[in-house]
């Protein structure tokens, strides 16, 4: 469970009178894949409209959540609420339904998966079906990675005609969602990319909606990041920030999965990571570590020599310019149906972006010197 410290009932207190776990589980049981993410925004909208000043959606989808409106100066915090999946693109003779991916799928991890339909008459429960091993040619068996264009969702049907009285072309389709509880506060499911992110732009308002702020602060759910971090790019333009904090996960390394001897280590439960590099304004750098070391926050440096393939790249080119960094929650098996998160985090990186928006006053300037 996520875990809320004393010292800083203070600043928590409508936090503290819910339970945030029952939020994050809605969030992760909510299908919400690149262009399809409506049903994940109407949680985020009723969620929050018991403590935002402003809650509105704009006309790409983005659920735009804010606090303190009239402040001059303006924070955005993004986590995307998009998630990969699968668009149905066709339907054989036999009902079988063939698929294209939406987003980085990787199709080693696809085939015997169980998957959801998300047709208009509700959802369908299917699974991926390929060539068993025993009727494959040497050379099929020899591939390390399965060709999607070789693998259909089976939901069951006799025949095309059932099937298309159930399923339309065009209908999204993501891994069956669900949380599952490992050892040590940890959790896997898909869509952790990046419904944690989300979840933590979010609580981060939350609890700073019972402070008294120098600056109006916006929580962002963004859409289409898996597809070219479209959501943010607009939001950005819209909202004019001056500071932009990105929210996602980011690969964690401590998994046997990691060859590179040489890799920066990313462990899970060790804190989130907070970026430097072309991608991070040297101030909101400087504000983060500060806010880490003064509250006794753990926390994993996260250098980066390019700009980042998240929300923070389109939020820091904004307009002319956004002051913009980067939290990265550190994720185990990225783009599976079984990535893995710390609880612990989660909490840290709210409690970070909370004491971080916090330290903002009227003199704090951005301007890298």
């Amino acid at each position: 469970m996520l875990r809320f410290s004393k010292e800083e009932t203070s600043i928590e207190k409508v936090t503290m009178k819910r339970e945030p776990r029952a939020f994050l589980e809605n969030l992760l049981n909510t299908p919400s894949p690149s262009g399809f993410e409506q049903p994940v925004q109407r949680v985020v909208r009723q969620e929050m409209q018991s403590v935002a000043e402003t809650v509105t959606t704009d006309l790409h989808g983005n659920v735009i959540v804010g606090i303190n409106t009239k402040a001059k100066r303006r924070v955005m915090l993004a986590g995307h609420c998009d998630q990969i999946g699968f668009m149905v693109k066709h339907i054989s003779s036999e009902g079988f339904l063939y698929v294209s991916p939406v987003g980085g799928i990787d199709p080693g991890t696809v085939q015997g998966a169980e998957v959801t339909v998300w047709a208009k008459g509700g959802p369908l429960q299917g699974v991926m079906g390929r060539k068993p091993i025993h009727h494959q040619k040497s050379e099929e068996r020899g591939k390390g990675h399965a060709d999607l264009e070789k693998i259909w969702i089976d939901i069951g049907v006799k025949d095309k005609k059932e099937a298309e009285k159930l399923v339309q072309i065009g209908d999204p389709a993501t891994y069956k969602l669900g949380v599952t509880e490992l050892k040590n506060d940890l959790i896997a499911g898909p869509g952790l990319d990046d419904k944690v992110g989300l979840f933590v732009a979010m609580e981060t308002l939350r609890r700073c909606s019972s402070m008294k702020l120098s600056v109006a602060l916006y929580a962002v759910s963004t859409v289409q990041e898996e597809v070219g971090l479209r959501g943010a790019r607009t939001a950005a333009f819209t909202l004019d920030p001056e500071v932009g904090i990105g929210i996602d996960v980011t690969h964690a390394s401590d998994n046997p999965g990691n060859d590179n001897s040489k890799a920066i280590p990313c462990r899970l439960g060790d804190g989130p990571g907070v970026s430097r590099g072309p991608n991070t304004n040297p101030v909101v750098e400087e504000l983060l570590v500060s806010a880490a070391k003064k509250h006794k926050i753990p926390y994993q440096p996260l250098p980066n020599s390019a700009p980042l393939g998240n929300d923070t790249n389109a939020i820091q080119i904004s307009r002319g310019g956004v002051a913009a960094a980067c939290i990265g929650v550190p994720n185990r098996y990225m783009h599976t149906q079984v990535e893995v998160c710390s609880l612990a985090d989660l909490e840290n990186a709210v409690r970070l972006l909370t004491h971080f928006v916090a330290s903002i006053t009227s003199k704090t300037d951005f301007t890298p010197s």
